[in-house]
């Protein structure tokens, strides 16, 4: 299959009165789909109804899933992509809504109840004072979230050869003294590099890693044995552990939802 690879404009924030609260989009991706550089007049919830799909913000790689979405500001560059079957939604928020949950990108956490106000807004013939009271709703419920699942990449020279290869393959299981072998470097100054380039350490940032690949597989439709063999656990229990705690559900939970 063929990778469409779209291009849109760099909008700055709108800052006049608009004829709407918050608008609807939705679409069903036909095949891999890559978005370059861009970005929003309006401030922008991203969310999947189906599959999982990445935004990148500078140096930063999130993962935007059904259960977690993304805030992105008016005017914040960024760029995407998402495989053929993902199911996208977002909700744009005009400027006469209240004030911007944040002023830089941040995960938001798609609950039963937001979900469900996001899909009556998506009505065709909603009427008018149902639409008021459901984006009041909306704008009452939306916060961050505390499980934000992104993966800071490292750009220093040292460890782009390291995020790259694990990157492109989560299996890697080449721990800080094998690489820093490769490397001609002591283990402590890849572990002080990582510190100090991503604010957190490598192991932690493999499991991140790791994590977002595996949710893309489960998305998917893969079983938790394959996905764990797939991202480089020996076992579908160390796999749940480590799931678990860089992500706040177990595989299974995040399949179920």
């Amino acid at each position: 299959m063929t990778e469409e690879l779209r291009s849109l404009p760099v909008l700055a924030p709108v800052s006049e009165r608009v004829h709407f609260v918050i608008h609807d989009y939705e679409e069903v991706l036909r095949s891999d789909t890559v978005w370059g550089d861009h970005s929003h007049a309006f401030n922008e919830l991203l969310w999947n109804e189906h599959g999982a799909s990445s935004a990148v913000v500078g140096a930063r790689v999130w993962t935007v899933t059904p259960t977690v979405g993304l805030w992105m500001p008016a005017g914040t560059l960024h760029s995407g992509a998402a495989p053929a079957g993902t199911r996208l939604r977002a909700a744009f928020f005009g400027s006469r809504t209240a004030p911007a949950i944040s002023d830089r990108p941040v995960a938001v956490e798609i609950t039963p109840l937001l979900r469900l106000l996001l899909d009556r807004l998506g009505e065709p013939e909603l009427p008018a004072r149902s639409r008021e009271v459901t984006e009041a709703m909306v704008l009452d419920v939306l916060a961050p979230s505390p499980r934000e699942l992104f993966v800071h990449m490292p750009d220093g020279p040292l460890l782009r050869p390291i995020a790259e290869a694990v990157r492109a393959d989560p299996a890697d299981r080449r721990g800080l003294a094998d690489w820093a072998g490769e490397l001609g470097v002591s283990p402590r100054t890849v572990a002080r590099a990582f510190t100090a380039e991503t604010g957190t350490s490598f192991a932690r940032w493999v499991a991140t890693v790791r994590a977002q690949h595996a949710i893309e597989l489960l998305a998917a439709g893969w079983e938790v044995e394959q996905v764990a063999h797939e991202v480089g656990y020996r076992s579908a229990s160390a796999f749940g552990f480590a799931f678990r705690r860089t992500t706040g559900l177990t595989p299974g939970a995040f399949r179920t939802r």
